[in-house]
């Protein structure tokens, strides 16, 4: 945004080409005055490197966003020109390559197979970036599809086409963009909330990941979640600006009917950029000598060079790795800080398994059910909410601490101190931050009459929490989907067993009867040889273990009922009681 008093910024597009020899560098500059040169006038060596990542030759298509510091001006002699003050700017490039050999025009110094450019466009606020990224992109295809690149009639009516294009917007409510909230908490869930309260807590953040554009749409929608925070860069793109909190006034009135003058007089945006502070969406390596100034004492940067990785400790508190999904917090104290209270575990569940259980895998952006629950707008005005409890919560406290010497000052309708339930090493830990600072300074300290100081999800630990966490873990590891795989297979393999076993005790069954039945013709035939009246000795003694013996086994059986209608055979063998067991379990390899 402009700061207040000076002219709005007309964004200007250049051109960026890869040279084999030279490497990056601008071809180009189009919407300025002719014979101008913005890079050497704002000092941006380092703009190609910006606008072309690293990394980026391995993609047809590929964006990076970046911050700049624009230099001030003066009015000149004449009074022709209007003065500015130093300011940030915001750049966004898409890059693309193609085969040398389709070029209908080759230049001399095009010695490669592959011709790689970036069409960049920097204007005055990023809040312009979600429709912008989408005719950027049209424009770049189209302007390749000619083959000749020193034709810029495309490049030059895209360019005038801007102005317009951002001034029609300007009124227009704040366009989010960036990787979407949804889609934000499916792949972090509960870190979502992690990274959120350490992006407060203003350490060195540093993001890593092979691709370029996710890289920065992470880091543009984890500072979306902090109202009117996009619309207030100013001071971003260099640890000496310090205009937002120059020109901030505190909030005399306030209408509770109109958000945006609640969120005013609420002290947001939190000023998460200011003196110290650097926003640096991707961050070439040319640039680490700024992240280790010692002028710079926190930030939120993006690299995709893996080079940086081998000195994260030097360069971050904590390192978000996107290409294998760890976080990695260097600092004791952080890590401490950044640990979830019940409550804020409890809040961060609900919102993770309203996303889950509205997830639609073809269209991530939009809950299945097409309802509010899930939604963009629902996960926006769930974390406003939590943040102004936060705000309220800790004024409160400050309250409390200033008046502890009269009861009568205190709340009646608020039991003990509800900061503590933010996480009580968090909340120390934020107010010795500088956004803590100048919030506390330019707001009113009974917030907590606007806004009840209370967490969203206060209370302690419930066997519901529990039982969530569980079932948020199986989902996680789908372990639900292994089980059911593993009942039917098990299932499948007890029936097939279960057959088997049956048809080798029926034909056991049968040699026992035959034998039975051998056994009476010979005691028949010998009765009838030996012409006694006697009766033939029993083959078992039914009734005890004595002095008969048994000629042949004696089997008892049992059944046990399992899941998928199958059954364990038990089988013993006589005589009974003094008879060894063995059991035939018919498992899933049967």
């Amino acid at each position: 945004m402009p700061r207040r008093g000076t002219p709005p910024f007309q964004p200007i597009v250049c051109v960026v080409d890869f040279h084999h020899a030279r490497g990056p560098e601008v071809e180009t500059w189009l919407g300025v005055d002719e014979g101008s040169d913005p890079a050497s006038e704002n000092e941006w060596p380092l703009l190609p490197f910006m606008a072309l990542s690293d990394g980026a030759h391995a993609a047809t298509e590929d964006f990076s966003y970046f911050t700049l510091r624009q230099e001030a001006s003066r009015k000149d002699e004449t009074g022709s020109a209007t003065a500015h003050p130093a300011t940030s700017l915001f750049g966004i490039s898409c890059t693309r390559q193609m085969d040398a050999a389709g070029l209908i025009r080759r230049p001399p110094e095009v010695t490669r197979s592959t011709v790689q450019k970036a069409v960049v466009v920097i204007t005055d606020s990023p809040h312009y970036f979600g429709q912008l990224k989408e005719k950027l992109s049209v424009v770049t295809t189209a302007w390749f599809a000619q083959r000749d690149f020193t034709d810029l009639e495309i490049l030059q009516r895209f360019q005038e086409s801007l102005a317009k294009t951002f001034k029609d917007m300007e009124d227009e409510r704040d366009q989010y963009f960036g990787l979407s909230l949804r889609e934000l908490i499916h792949e972090f869930k509960h870190q979502t909330l992690v990274l959120f309260k350490c992006a407060l807590l203003q350490p060195k953040m540093l993001f890593f990941g092979s691709h370029c554009e996710k890289l920065c749409m992470i880091q543009f929608s984890l500072i979306s979640l902090i109202p009117g925070l996009i619309r207030n860069l100013q001071d971003c793109a260099d640890p000496t600006f310090n205009s937002y909190e120059d020109e901030l006034e505190m909030p005399t009135s306030l209408k509770t009917s109109e958000r945006a003058s609640l969120l005013s007089y609420m002290g947001l945006p939190l000023q998460l950029f200011g003196k110290g502070s650097l926003f640096g969406p991707y961050t070439p390596l040319q640039q680490l000598d700024l992240l280790a100034d010692y002028g710079t004492k926190s930030y939120i940067v993006g690299s995709t060079n893996s080079l940086l990785l081998q000195q994260k400790d030097r360069y971050s508190d904590i390192l978000i790795n996107l290409d294998e999904d760890t976080i990695n917090i260097s600092s004791t104290s952080l890590r401490a800080a950044l640990t979830l209270s019940t409550p804020d575990r409890r809040w961060i569940d609900f919102l993770t398994q309203a996303v889950n259980e509205t997830w639609d895998e073809s269209n991530p952006t939009r809950p299945k059910t097409m309802g509010y629950s899930g939604s963009e707008e629902f996960i926006r005005l769930q974390f406003e909410e939590y943040l102004l409890a936060l705000l309220s919560s800790v004024k409160y406290r400050l309250y409390v601490e200033k008046h502890k010497d009269d009861p009568k000052a205190l709340l009646s309708e608020v039991e003990g101190d509800p900061a503590n339930e933010f996480g009580a090493d968090w909340v120390h830990a934020w107010t010795q931050t500088e956004n803590f600072r100048i919030f506390n300074k330019y707001t009113d300290s009974h917030l907590f009459d606007i806004v009840e100081p209370c967490h969203p999800c206060s209370g302690g630990l419930t066997m519901d929490d529990v039982q969530r966490r569980v079932a948020q873990q199986i989902s996680e590891l789908h372990l639900d989907e292994r089980f059911q795989t593993g009942r039917e297979v098990l299932g499948k393999h007890l029936a097939t067993g279960q057959k088997k076993v049956s048809s080798a005790f029926n034909n056991l069954w049968a040699d026992i009867e035959q034998m039975r039945e051998a056994q009476r013709k010979k005691a028949a035939e010998a009765a009838a040889a030996g012409g006694t009246g006697s009766s033939p000795p029993s083959p078992v003694d039914r009734t005890s273990g004595g002095p008969g013996k048994c000629t042949f086994p004696r089997w008892s059986l049992l059944y046990l009922p399992i899941p998928s209608n199958s059954t364990i055979l038990l089988v013993s063998s006589a005589p009974l009681p003094l008879a060894s067991l063995f059991i035939l379990l018919v498992a899933a390899h049967g």
